[in-house]
């Protein structure tokens, strides 16, 4: 995808350093985080207003804001941010921008504050793993991607069936924030497969049980 893509003419979607360019560029800009309260709580870019897409009253608290000037939406993967973006758009805002991947992409453009806290697993714990096993499979998924519920079926399966072959080792994202941004990791799900702790192959997105098998 281009840097600038428009889903209608008022939207424009813009990867992580031209969001974050047209973002301080922009006088009291307008920045909404389109995620839920428990989302928004515990990580969101500097100066920006929550407004729950899947919330009861998006469009009534959207309203409050000034039509006629620009107004900035983004979520974790930009999934509900496109979203909210039309319906921005539908309400009458002369300029939409969309931060295309959401927060997963800004995080891994380095564009959030570096952080001392470990969130979940450190790189020591994760390199120790790799070592283990002589091919090991890392599945990052997160609790609210689709892909990653239709997949799950299949993986939980392969842990067991495939054991003797590899180590599949799945990973909460969102509870191993730490390792995530280590691996600069902007999309989900993300698959590594590691032989002698180096990548051999990775995979973003859904990907099927039989393709995914192939490559084990």
């Amino acid at each position: 995808m281009n840097c600038n893509s428009q889903t209608s003419k008022n939207i424009e979607t813009l990867a992580p350093a031209a969001y974050s360019a047209t973002l301080k560029a922009t006088p009291d800009a307008q920045l909404l985080d389109v995620r839920t309260p428990e989302e928004f709580s515990s990580e969101h870019i500097d100066n920006a207003a929550n407004i729950n897409w899947n919330g009861d009253d998006f469009a009534g608290k959207a309203a409050k804001y000034d039509q006629s000037k620009p107004i900035f939406v983004y979520c974790k993967v930009g999934g509900r941010s496109g979203q909210a973006a039309q319906k921005l758009s539908e309400m009458g805002f002369t300029k939409i921008y969309n931060l295309e991947g959401g927060l997963m992409k800004w995080n891994a453009a380095g564009l959030s504050p570096p952080s001392d806290k470990i969130i979940g697993m450190c790189d020591q714990e994760y390199g120790e793993m790799l070592k283990a096993n002589k091919k090991v499979l890392v599945d990052f998924y997160a609790d609210w991607c689709a892909p990653c519920k239709k997949m799950t079926p299949y993986l939980l399966k392969m842990q067991t069936e495939l054991k003797d072959k590899v180590t599949i080792v799945r990973l909460n994202a969102d509870e191993n924030k730490t390792m995530i941004s280590k691996l600069k990791i902007d999309a989900l799900p993300a698959l590594l497969l590691y032989e002698n702790g180096e990548v051999t192959w990775q995979h973003n997105g859904f990907i099927s049980e039989a393709d995914l098998k192939k490559q084990l």
